[in-house]
């Protein structure tokens, strides 16, 4: 069986080949260019150097958000253009979800941050006693309501993600608990993460035709919410 991941909701393109609980090829880049500049040629350069034939692949994992509007955007056109011409179904993979399930078997909780700037991040809460089990759904929340909730359940928490570097001193002033922060080779969301997330979503049946694919942003987009506080009312 093989799964093609795809990862773009930040500043991190990332696409990965899983092949039979093995990841074959991963192709990462952290750096200033627009996705639909990297992803493409990412996954050719990964099909070439593994001759590996798309066709042969069982599935697209792609990572669906939250995150940035425009690199979501960006990797579901993709995926859905490559499920499409393929003829594979595509794995919708919740970007939360995936950047937990690299600290697979902490012994912490482990709650991943992306920044999503005016002091809120996008979030969730897991643990892994049997498998990853999910505490609190992915959402938007202010730093300080976050912390309020961690602080309630009153167990250590291991921190991951871009929010790190913006949120580390707030999250270790407001903490009433042990908080640990993950190191850089596993801070960042990878596409490998999303194909062996993806792998076991496939075995649950969690599968979508092409064109059923839509990113979830959990929150408006700045245009919409800038309209909204131009109009006063919601849109």
């Amino acid at each position: 069986m093989k799964i093609l991941g795809i990862e773009s909701s930040s500043l991190v393109a990332s696409a990965a080949l899983w092949e039979n609980d093995v990841i074959v090829a991963e192709y990462t880049v952290n750096f200033k260019k627009t996705h639909s500049q990297t992803l493409l040629p990412m996954i050719d350069e990964i099909v070439s150097m593994t001759d590996t034939d798309l066709h042969t692949i069982d599935a697209i994992a792609v990572s669906a958000g939250p995150g940035s509007f425009t690199g979501l955007r960006i990797g579901s056109a993709t995926a859905k253009g490559l499920g499409l011409a393929l003829k594979k179904p595509l794995i919708h993979i919740p970007t939360i979800e995936a950047m937990a399930y690299q600290c697979f078997s902490s012994q912490y909780m482990v709650c991943p941050i992306m920044d999503a700037r005016r002091n809120q991040v996008y979030t969730g809460l897991y643990t892994f006693s049997d498998g990853m089990q999910r505490v609190m759904e992915p959402s938007a929340l202010d730093v300080r309501e976050l912390m309020e909730k961690i602080n309630t359940m009153g167990k250590p928490v291991l921190f991951v993600g871009d929010g790190i570097p913006v949120y580390r001193d707030q999250i270790e002033k407001l903490a009433a608990v042990f908080c640990c922060f993950a190191p850089a080779f596993m801070n960042r969301q990878r596409g490998a993460a999303v194909a062996s997330l993806g792998a076991v979503y496939w075995k649950e049946g969690k599968i979508e035709s092409a064109a059923e694919h839509q990113p979830n942003y959990l929150r408006k987009s700045q245009a919409e919410r800038e309209r909204e506080a131009k109009s006063g009312e919601p849109i």
